[in-house]
This record gives structure tokens, sequence and C-alpha cells, in this order.
């Protein structure tokens, strides 16, 4: 009897399939779905969750939060239940907490640990070995915390916690709402006054979530829009119940299909509408694209709408690097977009875009180049000459010549929503990686395509 190989590449040919019609619900925001267990873990008492994100990615924060004591269980579908130990009673885990491919996890419990008498492993995946982890080291190392990391601040790395930390006033160098997150998260469990400083805004999950659990939290706004926030330490949280929205970086491969697909028409339901994180919307209805909000809503402080999305004629615009960190995940579907518009889409700012799963400007440049599409790279994003409406030629059959996703999720989908729109479909080398954050995206696409 064989056994298909875990390990083997599981390349597709994307195919262009006709209208997308119908309606949908993608998974759970994986940003909440994060932070709801870390936090129910360091509340006292249950969380209920429900509309978890089940993806590779939040499994490995469940699994971590299980090795330091919390007791995180699935009582049915997206429906978990979350017994905390408390803040500040963290156990040592027992062995290296594997995050898989989980940036997000790893930064923002290397945050969790930092100020916690123990000693914690972290241990990963071939792509997330290669992502720094240097800019969570530098404010956490000023907090006591101490770091064994491999060559250039990579995974594997070991941290020292340290009680008390101390609180630090720190103003972020780049745009991150990880180490905003790591930061905040550190000072639950430190003495005092922990405040970081956001010249410019990146997503507010944490700041919501963290209030909503019980913490002192304040964000303070200055005339230039910087934005203060602070936390008193020694936190105690209070469990709560949550109903996680739809990513909006799920709902933006849908989103994209349906413009760029000749006669589609799609609701995607519960769709997560944070300002911080809804850059996308604003950018497709920049271009032209027709995306109506239905039942506007608000679910545990999340903005939250059904989509009506149908196909449209989207041309070319620049975008404004303002906007980047509210949309920073969904770029490589917006090139997908740009490629199929009319005249040329210009971004910039984009340089942090190279240090994602993958450099996903240069790998995405490949990629549509070899669907057919007309990408200038620059240093800080791409230039991208759309066909106006017109097909992608695809990629070649039959030569090898598949498209190199490099372990990265966000490529692996935005490469097969390319393949709706061309003539020849697209070749993707490997669909594995889309299981870390949308594990039902290939038999969703089919549901719309049927």
């Amino acid at each position: 009897m064989s056994h298909a190989d875990p390990t083997a590449k599981r390349p597709r040919r994307f195919l262009p399939a006709g209208p997308l019609k119908g309606r949908i619900r993608v998974p759970g925001d994986k940003s909440i779905s994060h932070r709801s267990i870390m936090l129910g873990a360091l509340a006292v008492g249950e969380t209920r969750v429900t509309g978890l994100l089940e993806g590779e990615d939040v499994l490995a924060t469940a699994a971590a939060m299980r090795a330091m004591g919390a007791t995180v269980e699935r009582t049915g579908e997206g429906a978990w239940s979350v017994h905390g130990v408390g803040v500040g009673a963290l156990l040592q885990p027992a062995g290296p907490l594997d995050m898989g491919n989980s940036g997000t996890s790893t930064r923002l419990l290397m945050g969790l640990v930092a100020s916690h008498p123990i000693t914690t492993s972290f241990v990963g995946d071939a792509s997330l070995s290669k992502r720094p982890m240097g800019r969570v080291i530098e404010p956490l190392s000023q907090m006591g915390a101490s770091f064994e990391p491999s060559e250039g601040g990579r995974l594997p790395l070991t941290v020292h916690g340290a009680c008390p930390a101390v609180p630090i006033s720190y103003r972020l160098p780049v745009a991150s709402a990880q180490v905003k997150s790591a930061i905040l998260l550190a000072g639950l469990n430190t003495p005092g006054i922990t405040t970081v400083i956001e010249p410019v805004p990146t997503r507010d999950h944490s700041e919501r979530m963290l209030r909503g659990f019980g913490a002192d939290l304040n964000v303070d706004i200055e005339a230039n829009g910087t934005r203060v926030i602070t936390i008193r330490g020694e936190a105690e949280l209070k469990p709560q119940t949550i109903d996680v929205p739809g990513d909006p970086s799920s709902a933006a491969f849908f989103l994209v299909a349906a413009l760029i697909t000749p006669g589609s028409e799609v609701v995607i339901e519960n769709v997560g509408l944070n300002p911080t994180r809804a850059g996308l919307v604003g950018v497709l209805r920049q271009m032209g694209g027709r995306i109506e909000e239905l039942n506007a809503r608000e679910v545990g402080g999340e903005p939250v709408a059904d989509l009506l999305v149908k196909h449209s004629a989207l041309k070319g615009i620049e975008v404004d690097p303002a906007v980047a960190p509210s949309m920073i995940d969904e770029f490589p579907a917006l090139f997908v977009a740009a490629a199929l518009a009319d005249g040329v889409t210009v971004t910039s700012g984009l340089d942090e875009l190279r240090v994602k799963e993958s450099d996903r400007l240069a790998v995405m440049a490949t990629a549509l180049t070899a669907a057919g599409a007309r990408i200038e790279e620059r240093e800080d994003g791409l230039v991208i000459t759309g066909t106006g409406g017109e097909l992608l030629p695809g990629t070649p059959k039959g030569n090898g010549e598949a498209i190199a996703t490099h372990l990265d999720h966000r490529i692996a989908m935005s490469m097969a929503i390319a393949g709706l729109a061309s003539r020849e479909g697209v070749e993707v080398d490997d669909t594995r990686p889309i299981a870390t954050s949308f594990p039902v995206f290939e038999a969703m696409l089919e549901r719309l395509s049927a």
C-alpha cells in the first residue's frame, strides 16, 4: 500500500473556469485568532472562541500555549475553549516551541515569554528560519530579556525571560504590528507602564483585544498622527467570548478573483473591516472595482460587513504608500488585479514585503512575468502595466516551468487567482503552503466556479 509523501511538492495548474457566482464565508481572521488564544491563555477562567481560523499557523500558537500550561481544546468546527493560567503564571515548556511557518506566533510569543521567569526555545520551518527576529529582540532586550539567536538574529533561538522585566518607552523604527504587539504583551507582566510610540499606524487588533480582556491600555493620538500606546503591567485579564470575523487577507483573493473574472458576482460574508486592515478595499475601489458593503455591523469591537463584489473594468493607479501598513499582506493579490487593469499601476514604500515568508516583490515580479504580465521591479515596489482586461497568456504547458512559490502561501493563492484570468492557466509548483492560512481555499474556489 503506497502513501503519498507529505514532503513532496503538490503542483497544480489553475485554469480559467468561467464566472464566479455565489456566497462564501472565508475563515476567521488570522491576527485575531492568534491573539484570542494567547490572551485566553493568560486570563483566569474559560475563554470561548468561535470562528477561529484552524490553519497551521494558529494551531502552532495553540500548541505553544498548551506547552506553557494553558488548556486549549477544540469543541467543534471553529469553536474552541481556552482555560488560562493567568498573567505571570506561564510554565517552562518541556521542549522547543515549533512555530512552523508562523512569524506572527513567533514574534508575539517572544514578547509574551520575555517578561516571565522561564527559558523558551523557538524553532520553525525552512521559510520561517530565514526571517529576521532582530527587530523584536532589540526592544525586548531593553526590557531585560536575553536571547541566543542563530546567525543573523534568526531561528532557532532561545529566550531567557526577565522577572521582573523593566518597563520601557519604545519608538518603532519600522511600522510593524508584530513588534508593537510583542512589546505590549511583554508589558502585561512588567511592573509599571510600558509605552510604544507608533509614528505610522498599523493594525490595532492587539490594543482592541487587550482592552476587551480588561488590560489597562490607553491610546493617545498626537496632532501629527503618531499613536502613543501605554499599558499598565501586572494585569489581571478576564476571560471573554469571542466571535472571530472573517480574515480580510483571505477575502482579498476572492475580491480580486471576482473583479477580474468576467461575469462574476460574489458575496463574501462576515469580513472584518478594521480600518487598519481594510486598505485593499479602498484601493480596489479607486481602481474602479465595484465592492458594496451589506449588513455593516460591529462584532467584539471590530467592524464587520458582507461584501458584494462584481466583475469590473479596473484602471491603473498610483497607490499611496501611506496605505501600505493597512494592506501589507494583500499586495500580492493587488499585483494580480493591476496586471489585468487598463494602464499603469505604481506601488512604492513596500520594503517590508522583502522580509515576509518570501521576498514578495521579487517573487511576484518573477511569477507574473512568467504568466505574461509586464512588470518592472523597483527597490521598494512594482510598476505594473496592465492588459486592459485582456486575459494573461498564462504559463506554457508541459515545459516544467511552474511558478516558484518559495513556500509562501500568499504567492500560491495570488497566482491561482491569476490562472482564472489567463488563456492557458497558471502552473503553481506547490499548493501545500496554502494550508498555513487558508486550508479550504481551493475547495472554495471550485465551489464558486461550479
